[in-house]
Formats: C-alpha cells, structure tokens, sequence
C-alpha cells in the first residue's frame, strides 16, 4: 500500500492535471480532497484535451477508481457537464464515486458570490465556492447524503432557505423557494444516488487491502485559507495535510508528498505577487491562448498575472506540505529565453529575512534575483532529466539547494508522455 498527497506549491496553474493523471497509472484510487469548480485541471492524453473542475484528473486510468471527496464543495450540474464530455471521449466513468459528506453547491452559493464580488471582492471566479464553505461552517449546508433521504432533505431546507433569503434581501436580490431548490434536489438524486458512498469505509477498504491512493488538490498552498496570502485566498485547505483531515485517517499513512510548480510563476486575483512581472519578456510565456498550456485561466479565461521563479515562495510551501519531491512543469516556456532571472531571496525594509512574510509585507519585499543565461533550444523531446540542456539543470539545482527538495519530474510540454524523470 501507498498513498501520495500531489498539491499545488505556487499560486495554481502549475500543471497539477497533467501529473496526476501521469501518476494515475500507478494508484488504484484517485481522490480530489477539497475545492470546488473554482479552478480547472488541464489534461491532454490519447482521450483529447479535457479541462476537468471537479472530477479527478485520475479518470483515464483504466482499471481505476476516483472519488469527489469529503472537503469539497461540488455543483451538481457541473458534474454532469464534465461527465458529458468524458463519456463523449469513450472513457468508462463506471468508477467514479461521490462522498456522501461532500457539500452541495447550491445555486444560491453562486447568486451571494456574484452579488459580494459586485460589492468589492477579490476577484473570486463567482463560482459561489466561498458562500458554500461559508455555509458549511454556519451549518446551513446539504450533502450528497442527503440526497438519498429526500423527505428529511425537505425537511432541512425549511430551515435553511428563510435564512438564505434574508442574505439575498439585504442584498436587494429576489428571494428563492424551497420548491426550487427541492426540485434540483429530486433531480441530482437521480442522477447520482448509485455514486454516492459512505466515504471513511470506502477509503478504509483501500488502506487495508494494500491498495495505493493518489490525492489530488486543487489551486495550491499559497492561496489556503490560514497558510496563504489571506485574504487574497480560497475557502479550503489545498496543502497535504488536509488530504489526512478530509479523508478521514491517519496522516501516518502518507508515505509520500509531492509539490508541483512551475519554471515560472503566474496568478489570477487579488494580492501581493513579489516577482510579478511586465514587458514583451514575461509576455513571451503567457502565449496566444491558442494552445491549451498558454496563460490564460481554465475556468474564467482571464489572462494570468505573470512573473519570475519566486524560490523563497517555494522554501515555503515545502515547509508546510514536507514535499518529498517537486515536479517541476513547464519549463519548456522558457526555451527561447536569452536570459532567466530567478528570485532567491527576498529583501524586507532594508534587511534579507530568513522567514515568509506575512500579507501586507509581501507587498513591500524587494525580490533579490539572480540571472542565469538561458539555453535557446527546445527541451520538448527530451524524457530524462539528465539529458536537460546545462543551464537547464543549473536553474533546477539552483532550486533543489534553496528549497532542500530534489526536482524529480520535469515538465517539457502540455501532453502527459511530455515529461523528464
């Protein structure tokens, strides 16, 4: 038995998608631990191109299961969507299960996002992820269990939505009905009452029976609700240890933590982004949007805040997670670059801090950079990291010294059979 927790180290976009569903092959079950369809996870292999929000990137393997877990916050509706589009490639989605604690998104999550972020928000994808996890909190939420007990998921809302309308009033928003959301209720459950599970005995039967589980986060460690660059951040907890917390035992029983990030960094939002950069260089890396790897957001399209390799962000997210290993992707995109510059410390009024700031001081470091020449030949064909150009495998060393973390995987291009090991 194994179990490996891959989570974002960066920002988000780091090419999470594509590694999971290259690790797949290997695991027997492939859970998404928390989140919502708030962000996408890009995979290309033999199938076609598929932008996943909600269904673990894992779906391909052959063989395998997947489970929507326990912390997260899931549309309905977007299940099926994505479940239309998979069944449309000729993939077999028989082993796909739901936890029977994961939350429902409701739409009225959706209309009190949109309606906060027209007040002044933080550039949220209005996807009503927040409002969800802030219900579930308040314990004002349903769960896909409550989907198989439709006279007692009547009976909850009777109590929930008169206090959903009085959020909607004070926004000046017309009010919903318990019929309507009981409608939508009554029509989930026949979709997906024969993939819910009881999800703590369902994981169980996979732990004891030498089984290895792969887990899946989503967005990445700098936008957690408590270790992230609050309040710029999403609503759950998409670091390692949650995948443990989530999913109902031991954090003894991880056996290996993987972070992926990229050669470079790019957000989408609100907050300090101490290397950001601007000019034809950096742009040079976003692309056209043509490709399904160019810097524009799955989910919202919006084109990315791009900058350099911030290290010390990556010291960082080690810390937390204790990455045992880091996937490096995209490193292609800097192939035609005469010159990489690669922050390797961070300056705060005056002095170099040996710690990770907080919010409002991130805003004001000064990023210390090194440059290093670059290597102007395509890496695309290249599947060992051995085999890297010299400047490549400088820039990584570079990394693995400063984080304390050896680069085990190293993404040479979008499709899955497009990586260095």
């Amino acid at each position: 038995m194994s179990v490996t927790v891959l989570v974002g180290a960066q920002f988000g976009d780091e090419g999470k998608g594509k590694m999971i569903d290259y690790l797949s092959e290997d695991n027997d079950l492939v859970v998404r631990f928390q989140g919502g369809d708030n962000a996408g996870h890009t995979v290309i292999n033999k199938y076609g191109v598929f932008k996943l929000h909600l269904i673990p990137s894992g779906i391909f393997n052959e063989g395998g299961q997947c489970l929507i877990g326990t912390g997260t916050a899931v549309n309905p509706d977007v299940i099926e969507e994505e479940l239309s589009q998979i069944r449309a490639a000729g993939v077999d989605v028989s082993g796909l299960k739901i936890s029977g604690k994961a939350h429902l998104l409701m739409p009225y999550h959706r209309q009190l996002d949109e309606l906060m972020e027209a007040k002044g928000g933080i550039g949220t994808t209005k996807r009503g992820i927040g409002q969800c996890y802030a219900y579930k909190a308040l314990r004002k939420n349903l769960r896909f269990e409550d989907l198989l007990n439709l006279p007692k998921t009547k009976e909850k809302l009777a109590n929930i939505i008169p206090f959903v309308n009085d959020q909607l009033k004070a926004f000046g928003a017309e009010p919903t009905t318990i019929e309507a959301i009981y409608a939508k209720c009554v029509e989930w459950a026949g979709k997906y009452k024969d993939m819910i599970v009881e999800p703590v005995s369902f994981l169980h039967k996979f732990l004891d029976s030498d089984k290895n589980i792969l887990f899946e986060g989503q967005l990445a460690a700098m936008k957690d609700i408590d270790q992230g660059i609050y309040p710029c951040v999403t609503s759950s907890h998409p670091i390692a240890a949650y995948a443990a917390v989530s999913g109902g035992f031991s954090p003894k029983k991880i056996d290996r933590i993987i972070g992926v990030a990229k050669a470079f960094l790019s957000a989408v939002g609100a907050g300090p982004f101490p290397t950001e950069q601007f000019g034809d260089d950096i742009d040079l890396l976003r692309g056209t949007g043509e490709k399904p790897d160019d810097k524009f957001g799955v989910r919202t399209g919006r084109s990315r805040r791009l900058g350099w390799m911030d290290i010390p962000m990556l010291k960082y997210t080690s810390m937390i997670n204790g990455f045992d290993a880091l996937a490096l992707c995209k490193i292609d995109k800097l192939d035609t670059l005469p010159e990489i510059k690669m922050c390797t410390a961070y300056e705060l009024d005056g002095e170099i801090i040996d710690y990770y700031p907080n919010t409002d001081e991130l805003e004001r470091v000064k990023p210390i950079y090194k440059t290093i020449p670059g290597w102007l030949t395509s890496t695309e064909k290249i599947r060992k990291i051995e085999d890297l150009p010299e400047n490549a495998k400088q820039y990584i060393k570079t990394i693995e010294e400063i984080t304390g973390t050896p680069v085990e995987y190293v993404g040479v291009g979008p499709n899955r059979e497009e990586l260095a090991v």
